[in-house]
């Protein structure tokens, strides 16, 4: 089964995509992973993505998708993937489309785990940190043991500038904008499965793993 995974920031697509691996055996392939490994193995590709990152610059398109197609080429991937962070973009989306026509394959289906805003804006700015150990805790749906305090070390927990509630609703607008067109892409194309995501992390689980049964 060959796999996109969609969602917000905070929406839980990593830990589905943790079960959904676990389950059906086939490789998480996300963006960070890909250009790691490439960096890694020394590539070509992987020096010249190396190179751009190396100046906080965004790492062209044409090298994202060259490294997309030695990930994909994989032996491991021979059985499907699941691809988390790429595409992005519409062109990016495009490539990918050729590409797979290229390895005689294709998509099955896009999860799109779809949580109202709102919600996203709790989960994300109830995150704590540990400054010593880097634990990471949640007021609501994960709480130390002692209100603020980290229970490895007992070190004060922190929130991230990141998680304030100002930068977190910037950055989901950011996010909706940039997904909205790739939503509409896949949903066009007949790939686009979308999954209420404001359950608990076994129901979601559940309704995705109905959809995928009849692949494997």
């Amino acid at each position: 089964m060959n796999l996109i995974l969609m969602g917000l920031p905070g929406a839980g697509k990593g830990t589905q995509a943790e079960k959904i691996v676990e389950k059906y055996n086939i490789p998480h392939i996300s963006t960070g992973d890909m250009f790691r490994s490439a960096i890694k193995e020394g590539t070509e590709l992987g020096k010249e993505a190396k190179s751009y990152m190396d100046e906080g610059a965004l790492v062209p398109d044409e090298v994202t998708i060259g490294i997309v197609r030695e990930r994909l080429s994989k032996p491991d991937c021979q059985k499907g993937f699941l691809l988390d962070g790429f595409p992005r973009t519409l062109e990016q989306a495009e490539a990918l489309e050729n590409l797979l026509g290229e390895l005689e394959t294709s998509l099955d289906y896009v999860l799109h785990i779809d949580v109202p805003q709102t919600i996203l804006v709790d989960r994300l700015t109830g995150r704590r940190v540990c400054p010593e150990c880097g634990a990471t805790y949640h007021v609501q749906f994960n709480p130390p043991k002692t209100p603020g305090k980290c229970d490895n070390d007992g070190a004060v927990l922190i929130q991230r500038e990141d998680d304030q509630p100002e930068t977190v609703k910037n950055r989901l607008e950011v996010n909706v904008e940039q997904a909205q067109p790739l939503l509409d892409f896949y949903e066009e194309k007949g790939y686009l499965v979308t999954v209420e995501g404001n359950r608990n992390i076994e129901e979601v689980f559940n309704d995705i793993d109905e959809r995928l049964q009849h692949l494997s």
